[in-house]
């Protein structure tokens, strides 16, 4: 183990524990310290998408991440309930999409209301599970909870993150999205969240993607980007 394990450079610490240390014990040490530095060069890797159920007809892809962009969104039809807790309305909307044959889309939107003295929090008020297009299903209520609804084409700042959904991202997400809209001259309190992962994804490659939707009346020209 003079010069190491095939290829791998040894430390000055592995050099010492050779000497007082058997060498199997030596060996796992060693790969342990090598799998720990792969694993916070995967943490810190580029996020990317994980895709698990189609995107509604004409939806942008999700991001760019962790900044601010000016997306256009198409009309979209919804199954909309109540969330007072995100489980049941889950469940509640899984079992009108299956009883309806509704094929499952992604993203998952929640609606979102402003909270605390001064509007600095966020919390759910409405969840919904989007229809591939305006052709599936139909409009109208479905029992005393769920409403189907066709909602208009749409402007919006977006900011995109990949990880866990708590306070401190969502915190984040509402600053950025509150100084963009500002610096825009407009005022606007319809935040919705878009989720874009289930359980079956691990929470560090979850993608989650806040919109602050604006005034039909007050249309941006996004930037024109460069070739």
């Amino acid at each position: 183990m003079r010069g190491g394990y095939e290829g791998y450079p040894m430390t000055r610490m592995m050099k010492i524990l050779c000497i007082s240390v058997p060498p199997l014990v030596v060996l796992t040490l060693y790969f342990s310290q090598a799998n720990g530095a792969q694993g916070a060069s995967e943490v810190s890797a580029k996020p990317e998408y994980v895709a698990e159920a189609p995107l509604p007809k004409g939806w942008p892809k999700p991001g760019p991440y962790n900044e601010v962009s000016l997306k256009r969104f198409p009309a979209y039809r919804v199954a909309y309930t109540d969330a007072f807790s995100s489980s049941f309305a889950f469940w509640r909307l899984f079992r009108h999409i299956k009883r309806e044959g509704i094929p499952m889309t992604s993203p998952v939107e929640m609606g979102m209301k402003e909270k605390g003295s001064k509007g600095e929090k966020l919390g759910m008020k409405s969840m919904g599970f989007l229809y591939q297009d305006e052709e599936v299903g139909k409009l109208g209520k479905d029992g005393k909870k769920i409403e189907v609804r066709d909602v208009p084409a749409m402007q919006a700042f977006s900011y995109t993150w990949q990880g866990d959904k708590n306070g401190t991202t969502m915190q984040k997400a509402k600053l950025a999205l509150d100084e963009a809209v500002q610096k825009a001259g407009l005022r606007s309190e319809d935040y919705r969240v878009m989720g874009y992962n289930g359980p079956r994804t691990p929470d560090a490659k979850k993608t989650w993607e806040m919109l602050l939707v604006l005034p039909a009346k007050a249309q941006l020209q996004p930037p024109v980007e460069k070739p």
